[in-house]
């Protein structure tokens, strides 16, 4: 398929790199051995770059204002990128290269004079992987839907590479629902529904615009946060225990995590300070606005009027975190139960789609660069942003190197904390990405895990 030269950026790219806010993605696959250069470049030329015209244009502003894609000449030197660390140096040593790498290409602003993404080759062996390759693309260039459907594209199944992926089906809540008896008791979900939206839609734009979370152990207010450096860690835990939880308690895999991590949250910041667990704190969750079933092909959705389009379809909900009191530490399905409530509160109400008309509205009236800012003001007031994203139930491989893990994380966020969630075969990986210097990511890390044994047993018991 060819494309023209030039081409409109869409509304939501064009406000997600502005100078009011930029994000940018990091994707980590861990390899079970390394991969040499040539490879990765032949990949890059004859299936990345292909995949979509943005991967070979660069951003530019025209004399109206308007900014547009406009195709270039790639250079594939320069975005491939091999780091040299000293030989013959333990897996820990490594270990901490690796870490401090990935922190500085994240901080590094990608150059606007060339295509809006980078690749990194990380030879060395950490204590989870013979090898890391990292994949930097900013946020403008699509969404985590995309952006996965394109690495998809680069990876085949480890078993056997001529057969497609395969991903989670979605399960909604296993909770009896009554069945609707005739119109007079609709009239109630109705009237539910309506307060919802009203109630939500309200909440979120006062949290958006003026009501910022307090000050606490895992909200530093430190200007130009989302400039500074970060640290990454990760954690795993088993599907099938997740499942597990999920069927005694009825409710979904995504209320298991949220209880999980607001739980875990809650246990940090009172080790941290006590008198934490009253401050007020809120989770901003991404939910991508599309009905996935599963990941299409990039030549489907680069089609007109595709089921599944290319580019940035998201918005976001408030979870507000409950309060932590001493007599719900010994009781943490509580926090899986009220992430549950709230989580489908929001969701009975129309005020996800609202949010996404809002943003729309405020870009036509005032411009990308307010859309920006209301999308920085809305991330900045609250405390820790989640999103996740579903992996293939398949091992894969990377031109014949089998993938042992993938992970991904969200930079440029102005928050002390963000945590991104990537299901992978059997496992589902919890990534927390953190201030330095503010937030002891170990720590941090240990207080998931040791929220999630204590649901799980619990739930089981």
């Amino acid at each position: 398929m060819e494309f023209e030269q030039e081409e409109p950026m869409s509304p939501s790219a064009q406000y997600l790199k502005s100078s009011e806010l930029s994000l940018t993605i990091l994707g980590i696959l861990e390899l079970e051995a390394p991969i040499d250069e040539s490879i990765a470049m032949q990949l890059l030329k004859d299936v990345f770059l292909p995949i979509n015209h943005r991967f070979s244009s660069i951003m530019v502003s025209k004399k109206s204002g308007a900014k547009i894609w406009k195709r270039v000449e790639v250079n594939l030197k320069d975005h491939i990128n091999v780091p040299v660390f000293p030989s013959g140096m333990s897996t820990d040593y490594y270990d901490e290269c690796f870490n401090e790498y990935l922190s500085k290409v994240a901080m590094d602003p990608l150059p606007s004079n060339r295509p809006l993404w980078d690749v990194h080759i990380v030879k060395y062996p950490t204590k989870l992987a013979a090898a890391n390759v990292i994949f930097k693309l900013h946020h403008s260039l699509g969404d985590g839907y995309s952006l996965m459907g394109a690495l998809l594209s680069c990876l085949k199944r480890l078993d056997n590479p001529s057969i497609p992926l395969t991903f989670p089906s979605r399960q909604s809540s296993s909770r009896p629902k009554l069945k609707s008896q005739g119109y007079f008791n609709r009239v109630p979900e109705f009237f539910s529904g309506m307060f919802n939206t009203a109630y939500n839609f309200g909440t979120n734009i006062l949290k958006s615009s003026l009501i910022e979370d307090d000050k606490s152990p895992i909200r530093s207010e430190h200007d130009g946060v989302e400039h500074g450096p970060f640290l990454i860690t990760t954690t795993a835990f088993s599907i099938e225990q997740i499942k597990k939880i999920k069927n005694k308690l009825q409710v979904t895999i995504n209320d298991v995590i949220t209880g999980v991590i607001i739980y875990g949250t809650r246990l940090y910041m009172q080790r941290a300070n006590e008198d934490s667990s009253e401050e007020n704190c809120t989770a901003l969750v991404l939910l991508n606005t599309r009905a996935i079933g599963g990941y299409k092909s990039v030549s489907e959705m680069i089609k007109p009027n595709a089921e599944m389009p290319w580019g940035n379809r998201f918005t976001f909900l408030h979870v507000p975190f409950p309060k932590l009191t001493d007599s719900e530490l010994d009781k943490p399905l509580i926090f899986v139960d009220k992430a549950h409530q709230m989580i489908k509160r929001q969701r009975n109400s129309a005020s996800v789609y609202l949010i996404g008309q809002l943003l729309e509205t405020i870009r036509k009236i005032r411009g990308p660069e307010a859309t920006g800012k209301y999308v920085y003001g809305t991330l900045k007031n609250s405390s820790l942003t989640i999103s996740n994203m579903t992996g293939p139930v398949e091992k894969m491989a990377l031109a014949n190197h089998p993938i042992k893990g993938l992970y991904f994380s969200i930079v440029g966020v102005p928050q002390s904390v963000v945590v991104t969630i990537l299901s992978y075969v059997e496992n589902l990986r919890i990534i927390i990405s953190v201030e330095k210097g503010f937030i002891d990511p170990n720590k941090f890390k240990s207080c998931i895990e040791n929220a999630f044994e204590a649901i799980y047993k619990a739930a089981l018991e």
